[in-house]
């Protein structure tokens, strides 16, 4: 019985995975990252984070994008629930640590929940598998001022404290992806439940 409850559950963990990014089961690199949290900026190491327990590593185009603010503020009204999963999350962007101080800190999007971290060069993305793209340099974000980075889609990574990736969320509109990704971490760990009986 135990073994048919696994298997459903592991069966439905599976999201829609984003093209070429990295799948159920795959390693995930080590990263460290100048990071924002409550705009104070700290250097996040997502292997001691692991240590806790999963970790929810969303990427997304920008701050203050329309979707990325949407995104944003619905983590932070179900933070509570992730952290009840036994997860925690960060956000992953292209942006300087300068931008993440203000958007980690607004009350209106990250606010002060959860960190985000800055991926610069792009390093981070693209040993997750997401391409970076340059075309979207130049637009402008929610309150006008112009992005000066490029962009990675919108992709989430529910990865299991062993480092592998348990769950793959991309193709969904913000609030969905989110939600994806609650669903996601909390059949996490229902499994981890049903091994400890």
């Amino acid at each position: 019985m135990k073994r048919i409850i696994l298997s459903l559950l592991l069966s439905s963990a599976i999201a829609m995975p984003a093209a070429a990014a990295l799948k159920e089961g795959d390693s995930v690199a080590e990263f460290k990252a100048e990071a924002s949290l409550g705009g104070k900026a700290f250097t996040y190491a997502l292997k001691d984070t692991l240590k806790k327990g999963p970790v929810v590593v969303y990427f997304y185009p920008t701050a203050y994008g329309g979707g990325c603010s949407i995104q944003a503020h619905a983590f932070a009204e179900q933070h509570e629930k992730f952290i009840a999963a036994g997860a925690t999350i960060v956000g992953v962007s292209l942006d300087d640590i300068g931008r993440l101080n203000q958007f980690s800190a607004d009350p209106d999007f990250c606010a002060s929940k959860f960190p985000v971290a800055s991926d610069t060069d792009g390093k981070i993305a693209k040993s997750f598998d997401l391409a970076v793209n340059e075309s979207t340099r130049g637009r402008k974000d929610k309150r006008g001022v112009v992005v000066e980075h490029g962009s990675v889609d919108r992709t989430t990574f529910i990865v299991a404290p062993d480092g592998k990736v348990f769950a793959t969320v991309g193709g969904l509109a913000p609030a969905l992806n989110v939600d994806k990704a609650l669903e996601s971490v909390q059949k996490l760990a229902a499994l981890k439940q049903l091994n400890q009986k």
